[in-house]
């Protein structure tokens, strides 16, 4: 009964981290986004898919994960890149889920329901009634009998054994060492080890695990990925000073300032601690100490645009908008428009509230929707334009988009109709708003059939 009780714990867990992801929060930064397309770039070539057609895209997670949930989109959690080293173990972990991309594991969910697959291997029963899953844990139990809970585990090992091995095959055709994935599997063995997850104790069954115990894996993985030519290459100066900037950031803006500031006392004068502390002073509310980190940045790297970026957010968020113009706009060329930043730019021009700065606006904002659409925030700055020139069904257009995106579905339905009602018939805005109001029209009443069976 207690290896039941684990089992059903440690499934829950697994149900737990796969969860889609738009119910938890993606983290977008422009940086943090161009390292990851440039490490997952040779990759995906290598794995025989289309960069432009998978994403990479960061979870704000402390747990140490990674997962896919059908399509061509790996998910990692920010702990992953909390507890790397380097890019390359990054790496090891995007070549093992793009091996369940490959194989159409998430299909998976047919057989067992759980919406995904993923590379946690700390399988903790603790860590599952944390999480809270217990309807999950209540449906294993009435779903069947133990041998089938048996055959789900067996088909999980399975496909995590053949994404191990079909990330090999990408590291080693794409000419990237595999050193990363070995050292990454040895901290999931170290944690398992720390937690008892891997231990003698009679208790823990290795066959009752969704994932192969990272020992195993190491054992399994090592002799293929040492043998080749591309094992002794290590990450470059340049890819490594990247990682640690991107990893600094993101430490300084998810976790409490007081551990940023353990990790990197003000003694520490290296640019990751200035980025880091920049972040955690600007979260805890002290803008003089951020501006004062982001001006030993800018001292040191007059020209870095996402030191420019972070400069611009802060004046901003401190109320100068119109101060924050001048680096925000200097950041936004030096990237050649890159959307994210382009947004943060077009919100300071409208945050300054002088209709001079309108028209700036709308060209900065139009460009940022149309190279990644995918922005809420882009879209409603666009709103925000368009009210305040009066453009009433572009407005409404916007609101659409925006709402689409957030999943409302009855304020997307509602303002694709206004918007289409104020456009010309048959213009590429007007079908827009058709596309939307199709598919919000089919959503809410999805919506409207649930929200009647409860």
């Amino acid at each position: 009964m207690k290896q039941l009780a684990a089992l059903i714990a440690m499934l829950c867990l697994c149900c737990f981290a796969a969860q889609p992801a738009a119910a938890q929060s993606i983290l977008r930064d422009a940086e943090t986004e161009a390292l990851l397309a440039d490490i997952s770039k040779p990759i995906i070539v290598a794995a025989g898919l289309d960069p432009a057609s998978v994403r990479v895209v960061m979870i704000q997670d402390p747990s140490i994960n990674a997962f896919v949930a059908g399509g061509q989109i790996v998910y990692i959690h920010s702990g992953l890149i909390d507890a790397a080293d380097d890019a390359n173990e990054v790496q090891g972990v995007i070549a093992h889920e793009l091996g369940h991309v490959v194989g159409g594991h998430a299909v998976f969910q047919r057989d067992g329901g759980y919406g995904g697959v993923s590379i946690l291997s700390l399988l903790l029963g603790a860590a599952a009634v944390a999480a809270g899953s217990p309807d999950a844990g209540m449906g294993i139990l009435m779903a069947g009998q133990r041998a089938a809970i048996g055959k789900y585990l067996a088909f999980s090992r399975g496909q995590e054994a053949s994404a191990d091995a079909a990330g090999v095959r990408f590291l080693n055709k794409a000419g990237i060492s595999g050193r990363g994935m070995l050292e990454f599997f040895k901290k999931l063995e170290n944690l398992q080890y720390r937690y008892g997850v891997y231990s003698s104790d009679p208790d823990v069954d290795p066959f009752a695990q969704t994932h192969p115990m990272s020992a195993d894996r190491i054992a399994t993985l090592t002799q293929d990925l040492t043998a080749a030519p591309a094992w002794s290459k290590r990450d470059t100066p340049e890819m490594l000073d990247r990682f640690k900037r991107i990893q600094a950031k993101l430490r300084g803006y998810v976790n409490e300032p007081k551990d940023t500031l353990r990790t990197y006392p003000p003694r520490d004068q290296s640019v990751y601690a200035h980025y880091a502390r920049a972040y955690a002073y600007h979260k805890g509310g002290f803008p003089e100490q951020a501006a004062a980190e982001t001006d030993a940045l800018i001292k040191a790297k007059p020209d870095d645009p996402y030191f420019l970026e972070l400069q611009g957010q802060i004046m901003l968020e401190a109320g100068d908008p119109k101060g924050a113009l001048v680096p925000l706009r200097k950041a936004t060329e030096e990237t050649h428009y890159q959307p994210l930043i382009a947004t943060t730019f077009g919100h300071a021009l409208v945050a300054t509230e002088d209709p001079a700065n309108l028209a700036e606006a709308e060209k900065v904002l139009k460009q940022a929707v149309a190279r990644d659409n995918e922005n809420p925030f882009a879209w409603f700055n666009l709103g925000t334009v368009y009210e305040r020139k009066g453009d009433e069904p572009r407005t409404a257009l916007a609101t659409a988009e925006r709402a689409n995106l957030m999943g409302d579905a009855g304020t997307a339905l509602m303002s694709s109709r206004a918007a289409m009602a104020g456009l010309p018939t048959g213009s590429p805005d007007w079908i827009r708003a058709q596309d939307i109001m199709m598919v919000s029209q089919t959503a809410y009443e999805e919506q409207k059939k649930k929200g009647g069976r409860r």
